[in-house]
């Protein structure tokens, strides 16, 4: 094994992770998994799989003794049902508890890893205007935002200890055949697809495959520290990135989604739904990342002939 340093990985089953998994094994890396499941894990992504309650303290802590990094993409979904206050506190507590929980173990091991790379998202910027929003902008404060807040900071912790620590803020993912672009597309291809209303509101997506290599530059490139923005440079308004997925699917984009109809499907998080940010991924073009998907036409292109195959 040319590479063989140790990279312990959390929410390595989900749609990111799976991708990310595979790729630091093309670049042989020792993958450790930790999950609720590692007998299902193991079907799933390579490397070894550890028994991992992310709420409580356990004897997955081990495991991080002599790590070179740590990448933490756990939580609970955050469409995966309709909010209430049980869910919302689930949301909450699979982030901000199982973040501090892993920071504490890494500060207790005898051989702590060397790299932190923690997943977050643009909705620590809560919703907002035109402003474009770098990573000096300011949090929110509606209930992501807090979410944002509280989550980045036990993850920035690990810095007190020494541990490099990347804050990755990721926008919408779009992928093939899962995801947000799943949810998409059927609507075009019944010909009732369209915006959701406003649709002035912005649309910050990025690619699955530039969301891994930005991950995995967290990982490698010394320079990346703090908040890093996991966005494609040039977002769109949710009618301008509607009328590019019509045309791509060669479906109009004519039927726009009211607000009040996603309130009454999902209540609280249809507001969620309508609102967006404008994010910039300024961190990662001031590193030179260049982005193979800069712009949603050609991704949407590449994605959506992914699917049909």
């Amino acid at each position: 094994m040319v590479n063989g340093k140790k990279v312990v990985i959390t929410g390595a089953t989900g749609m990111i992770g799976k991708k990310l998994c595979a790729q630091l094994a093309l670049r042989d890396y020792q993958l450790v998994i930790f999950s609720r499941n590692p007998d299902q894990a193991r079907t799933r992504v390579p490397g070894a799989a550890v028994r991992w309650t992310p709420t409580e303290e356990g004897a997955w802590a081990s495991a991080l003794d002599g790590a070179y990094g740590v990448i933490h993409l756990a939580g609970a979904p955050i469409f995966g049902k309709r909010w209430n206050e049980a869910y919302k506190q689930e949301i909450r507590d699979s982030r901000v508890t199982a973040t501090r929980l892993l920071v504490q173990a890494m500060a207790a091991a005898q051989n702590k890893p060397a790299v932190f790379v923690c997943g977050s998202a643009i909705g620590y910027y809560g919703a907002s205007d035109d402003t474009e929003l770098d990573e000096n902008a300011p949090p929110g404060n509606d209930f992501l935002a807090q979410v944002g807040v509280a989550w980045e900071q036990e993850g920035a912790r690990a810095e007190e200890y020494g541990i490099r620590t990347t804050l990755v803020r990721t926008g919408i993912v779009l992928a093939a055949g899962e995801g947000a672009l799943a949810q998409m597309v059927p609507p075009f291809q019944f010909f009732v697809g369209g915006p959701i209303l406003p649709g002035r509101q912005w649309f910050s997506w990025i690619h699955l495959d530039d969301e891994v290599e930005l991950m995995i530059r967290a990982l490698e490139d010394p320079r990346c520290s703090g908040p890093l923005n996991a966005t494609a440079p040039n977002p769109q308004t949710n009618r301008d990135f509607s009328a590019t997925l019509g045309k791509v699917l060669g479906r109009p984009s004519w039927l726009p989604v009211p607000t009040f109809a996603l309130n009454a499907l999902f209540g609280e998080l249809g507001t969620v739904l309508a609102s967006g940010q404008r994010v910039i991924p300024r961190k990662a073009l001031d590193l030179g990342y260049q982005f193979k998907y800069a712009t949603s036409e050609p991704a949407l292109r590449h994605l959506l002939a992914q699917r049909e195959t």
